[in-house]
């Protein structure tokens, strides 16, 4: 099959010729349909910390259709369409059975996306319905971190929404926070690029102030946020978002952020600010999402701004690494 692979970083990707997967007893082979780019992706490609080896084929946002599977599968059958959890669990023990496989000790995480063919584990399937795509199913993941974090941030009807980036997973917080019942909902970002499409995905507002973007934000919400999301993963913005939450407001982290930070702990303090980190998503979250498309919601499809080859992925993966107005590109093997 051809795969496009991580060389080394700071190296662009390559495409290669690999093996077709074959799988065990207990797996699952998906006929990649679509995988979205990641930023996430991106950052592993520069970044250490995310110990990427040569050879690794990235992608974990994709959906496609279940061509094999080993003799102690059930409840899949080959041509089956599902998008895959990208968060490899036992399946059976309290945390898997729960759907908080991120707890299960056999966690680690799925890749595979940037090729043709992916082994995976039929507790990471959930079937496509039939009013959603293969498209769809590969925006399922952004759409379950996204939702994971206004969860956790005990977000109460009525409240105003700060969101700070409008990358894939900012816009998604905005989608949710619009659906789930906030009063008014702002976007704030360096630069206008995603501003329609964060309109369209539930922003009232989209602020762009570099200069200023505590007063302009607050000017643009009527007062200080309730709740404000980090979705950029950048030194500076905890500190920044203090100034910009309300007295015992919440500072929800979504942003991977691999560098060291600081923020003035003391005016934390003082507002008796509420800092929450979230990561990754449960399985419910996850089948909310696709019911969330599957009842109709058209927002999210608005996520994605191209589609491209596995040839082309490379040289797409490359300039992505520059800001531009891409949003969600799609990977069609």
């Amino acid at each position: 099959m051809k795969a496009a692979t991580f060389q080394a970083l700071h190296q662009p990707l390559k495409l290669e010729n690999l093996a077709d997967p074959t799988p065990d007893a207990d797996q699952v082979v998906v006929k990649v349909g679509r995988c979205g780019i990641c930023g996430s992706d991106l950052h592993m490609t520069e970044d250490a910390a995310y110990g990427c080896q040569a050879g690794d084929v990235l992608g974990h946002e994709f959906a496609g259709e279940v061509v094999g599977m080993g003799s102690e599968v059930t409840g899949l059958k080959t041509g089956d369409l599902v998008s895959v959890i990208p968060l490899i669990s036992c399946g059976h023990c309290e945390h898997c059975r729960k759907g908080e496989v991120q707890w299960c000790s056999q966690f680690s995480l799925q890749g595979g996306g940037y090729a043709e063919y992916a082994l995976t584990r039929p507790n990471q399937c959930i079937k496509l319905g039939t009013d959603v795509s293969l498209a769809d199913g590969a925006i399922i993941e952004p759409l379950a971190v996204a939702l994971h974090g206004v969860n956790l941030s005990g977000m109460k009807t009525g409240d105003k929404v700060l969101i700070l980036g409008a990358g894939p997973i900012g816009l998604a917080v905005a989608f949710w926070a619009r659906r789930l019942g906030a009063a008014r909902v702002a976007v704030q970002d360096i630069s206008s690029f995603q501003e329609q499409r964060a309109q369209g995905m539930g922003a009232d507002v989209f602020v762009v102030d570099p200069e200023n973007p505590v007063a302009s934000a607050e000017a643009a919400l009527g007062g200080k946020a309730d709740i404000v999301f980090e979705c950029v993963g950048m030194p500076g913005l905890i500190a920044q978002a203090v100034d910009q939450v309300k007295p015992r407001g919440t500072i929800l982290l979504l942003g991977l952020c691999t560098k060291p930070d600081t923020f003035n702990s003391f005016a934390m303090l003082g507002k008796e600010v509420r800092l929450v980190t979230s990561a990754f998503f449960t399985v419910p979250e996850y089948e909310a999402s696709l019911a969330a498309l599957n009842a109709g919601a058209a927002e999210p499809r608005l996520l994605v701004s191209g589609t491209i080859t596995l040839d082309d992925t490379p040289d797409v993966f490359e300039t992505l690494k520059r800001r531009s107005g891409e949003c969600k590109v799609l990977i069609a093997p």
